[in-house]
């Protein structure tokens, strides 16, 4: 199980890297369509699930393995950023703290995160707790609810509308809810249900609940809940004129509710970021085409670059032929022993060298 946190743990750290640059990314493309916003959250999505990658000198992740395997067996945390300042710094304080008079035991790397997989463990329990508690409670307000149409339901216990489920998902409204403000409500959660909104989301929270020591990625999942909104009031406004626009947001307005705490569900129409979804939807203006090109070659260059690892350490016999070498011998021995190779070592040692990825 430690092995498998510390491969979170790195895994966390790599998509790092591509969350700071898809905040960056969505301060740049302000003028590009909500959609965009969406898409590199799962460029992010991608890197935390996929568990490999491929290398390539594209890439502007630092390091693929933070803390390399060593650390569980060895006595002492080694870090590898890939930043070599920042790495003399750290190992050099951490070996410091270790070894100066210090009789470090050999297992202290394997004991450290054990405990850390322990505290893992116990913060995603909480986390699924929260999400079986939320949903049963949920679940309990809705079961009175009334069959209006098609996939649409009311209920007296709903204050906002919002859409619930995965595989059949259903619209749920509060009965107090005028025709104008419902007409807009449900084009908003259709639009919910046809762009598959309520499979992102919970996939999101499902991410959050896995990487839930990387503050990042509470901050990615909020921003990803407002992308998402957003996104979905273009798609239905972009049809409207300025006075259907205006209706629209009086009815989110209206529905907005206050939601302090992070839930996976569910898709609310005024759940989140009201006051920022008002002003974007009373601003909208149709995104030159030139800026959706942009914004497309930005999320393949983004992909391209925070997906790939960094190329390890490679040996190329043909450029960098071995003619003469000494290897070193500390064993049984006082001092250190230097013996020249002969040819037939030094072959030995080039093909061990070709075959090397990272060293």
């Amino acid at each position: 199980m430690s092995e498998l946190f510390l491969k979170i743990i790195n895994m966390s750290i790599s998509a790092s890297w591509l969350i700071l640059a898809v905040l960056i990314l969505r301060l740049v493309l302000k003028k590009a369509p909500k959609w965009v916003n969406v898409l590199l959250w799962g460029i992010v999505a991608v890197r935390l699930i996929c568990p490999f990658s491929f290398e390539s000198a594209l890439s502007l992740i630092p390091s693929a393995e933070t803390f390399p395997e060593k650390v569980i067996s060895g006595p002492s945390f080694d870090i590898q950023t890939g930043i070599s300042p920042v790495d003399n710094r750290i190992n050099d304080y951490l070996g410091d703290r270790y070894f100066e008079g210090v009789t470090v035991p050999a297992n202290n790397g394997n004991n450290i995160m054990t405990i850390l997989t322990i505290v893992w463990i116990i913060g995603i329990l909480l986390l699924v707790a929260y999400t079986i508690i939320s949903y049963r409670r949920l679940h309990r307000e809705i079961d009175t609810a009334v069959h209006y149409k098609d996939n649409i339901f009311q209920s007296e216990n709903v204050s906002s509308p919002f859409v619930l489920g995965i595989i059949n998902p259903r619209i749920y409204l509060p009965f107090s809810m005028n025709e104008q403000d419902l007409e807009h409500v449900v084009a908003h959660e259709q639009a919910h249900i046809r762009r598959k909104d309520h499979w992102w989301k919970p996939l999101g929270f499902l991410l959050l609940t896995i990487y839930w020591f990387n503050p990042l990625m509470w901050l990615a999942y909020v921003l990803l809940c407002r992308d998402i909104e957003l996104a979905c009031d273009e798609k239905v406004i972009k049809e409207l004129g300025n006075e259907q626009r205006a209706d629209y947001t009086q009815a989110l307005v209206v529905c907005s509710v206050n939601r302090r705490m992070i839930a996976a569900c569910p898709l609310a129409f005024g759940e989140v970021g009201v006051k920022d979804r008002v002003k974007s939807v009373m601003n909208y203006k149709k995104p030159a085409f030139w800026i959706i090109i942009l914004a497309v070659i930005a999320c393949v260059i983004v992909a391209v670059c925070f997906l790939t690892n960094p190329m390890g350490f490679q040996f190329d016999e043909a450029t960098h032929t071995i003619v003469s070498a000494n290897y070193f011998d500390m064993r049984n021995a006082d001092d250190t022993v230097a013996i020249e190779m002969n040819p037939a070592q030094i072959s030995e040692l080039s093909s061990r060298l070709a075959r090397v990825k990272n060293t």
